[in-house]
């Protein structure tokens, strides 16, 4: 990441975001941000951003999560903020990394009103997180992953809980000092036929 006011010669394998968060939260210095930005390198590593990867960033802020998110290889994503200054934010920093078809910035919250998520990121805070989880759930795809930060460390168990009653399996927990943020996994539907037939013999 580097702000739009500073030159910055890009390495090989360097993935640039060119952010002026202006007023909106979202610089990539907060543990929280700088979590969610390792865990969407992980996702990208192991296969899960891909060209038909769609994703909802959840209280966008500056996008810098939405930018990151395009840049590692996903189709498209829908950020949502209630903050007119962060949807403004938003759009300006995405057209800046010139992703404006690909990034779509408007008010609002969940439920979305699109169709489900395959990735689903949520830079919250503990209390929000353990409200919203079932809504979060609900906007994954079968399979989908949802990465939420914004959780210090005596709340964790907590989210964590909401979670898992929501339908989701927590896969990866990621900290920076007081921080935590997890990586969750929607349930994938059994296949007829899965648990096989039973027959009884006399």
């Amino acid at each position: 990441m580097r702000p739009t006011w500073r030159r910055y010669r890009a390495g090989p394998d360097d993935v640039v975001l060119a952010l002026d968060p202006g007023m909106a939260f979202g610089t990539g210095l907060h543990p929280t941000t700088r979590l969610c930005l390792r865990a969407l390198e992980d996702l990208a590593d192991g296969g899960t951003l891909g060209p038909a990867t769609r994703v909802l960033d959840l209280g966008s802020g500056s996008g810098i999560l939405a930018i990151a998110a395009a840049k590692l290889g996903a189709a498209s994503v829908l950020a949502l903020d209630l903050d007119p200054i962060a949807v403004e934010a938003t759009a300006a920093n995405a057209r800046r990394n010139r992703l404006a078809a690909r990034i779509e910035a408007r008010r609002g919250s969940l439920p979305s009103g699109a169709a489900p998520f395959d990735l689903v990121l949520a830079n919250l805070v503990a209390s929000i997180l353990v409200e919203l989880a079932p809504s979060l759930a609900a906007e994954l795809a079968p399979g989908g992953r949802l990465v939420a930060s914004g959780i210090v460390d005596e709340r964790a168990a907590e989210v964590e809980a909401a979670f898992v009653a929501a339908g989701l399996a927590v896969v990866e927990r990621l900290k920076d000092g007081d921080w935590i943020a997890f990586v969750a996994r929607a349930a994938e539907p059994v296949p007829d036929g899965a648990a096989g037939d039973r027959t009884e013999s006399g």
